[in-house]
């Protein structure tokens, strides 16, 4: 809808142009605003991100970060014809995933691309009750929505209880959106060996023989949907800077 107070178009969304001496209508730069708010609401992304973009990100002054942040500028630029088309975000917590992995959509958004914000564990949530007519969940409606939208944001990635449920679902989500290309942007917290993640690390403040042994992304959603999501995804390996979230209390 076009703003009623646009002093271009009065509100109606088209406006005269002039040009080589003739007239016509032309779509009001109001109406793209309203599509952008339209798009961004569409998108529900949490509050807790809402405000997150390009400009107030803090890269701490890492000169990795700052060369992450210039190369998710480049892939919003060449998007759609971006190649691979999705993105992986790899990092501990707190290093700037979710706030990059939005700013990214936000953009996307800003240039007109529908997307939707999907926390990986409430996805499979919300698939599960699709089965239970008392949920109130339409059946299939969040798992369609996770095949078919134009530009899929999933946070957390592999952060549910593994299952071969959960694992034949992420896996046909992933196969499907890979092969008729449509994007993914996913984050993870887990490591992946092939990509440097650390598997074994030794704990602080206790014996030399404390260690934590962590979950691998492969052991989470399995070797197909891991495969697919290789193939489909550039892989940004995010360097370790501490939690932000935790710095930022101090």
């Amino acid at each position: 809808m076009a703003e009623q107070s646009c002093e271009r178009c009065g509100g109606t969304g088209w406006k005269i142009v002039e040009k080589e001496g003739l007239s016509g209508a032309q779509r009001c730069e109001c109406s793209y605003a309203a599509r952008g708010e339209a798009l961004l609401n569409r998108a529900r992304i949490p509050s807790n991100y809402g405000g997150d973009n390009f400009d107030n990100f803090s890269n701490r002054g890492s000169n990795e970060l700052k060369a992450i942040q210039g190369l998710l500028v480049r892939y919003c630029q060449d998007f759609p014809a971006a190649d691979p088309p999705g993105l992986l975000l790899i990092g501990e917590p707190g290093c700037g995933k979710t706030h990059l992995a939005v700013a990214v959509l936000r953009r996307l958004i800003e240039h007109g691309f529908e997307g939707v914000f999907m926390d990986y564990q409430n996805l499979l949530d919300r698939i599960r009750s699709g089965y239970d007519p008392l949920s109130g969940e339409s059946p299939r409606a969040a798992y369609e929505e996770a095949m078919e939208a134009e530009v899929l944001l999933l946070d957390d990635l592999g952060a549910h209880r593994v299952t071969d449920w959960v694992e034949d679902t992420v896996t046909s989500i992933i196969t499907y959106r890979c092969n008729e290309r449509k994007p993914l942007i996913a984050t993870t917290n887990l490591p992946d060996a092939e990509m440097g993640g650390t598997l074994i690390e030794r704990l602080p403040e206790g014996a030399p023989a404390r260690y934590d042994i962590k979950s691998t992304l492969i052991e989470k959603i399995g070797m197909r949907a891991r495969s697919r999501l290789f193939e489909m995804c550039r892989i940004v390996r995010m360097p370790k800077v501490g939690d932000y979230r935790v710095a930022s209390r101090k």
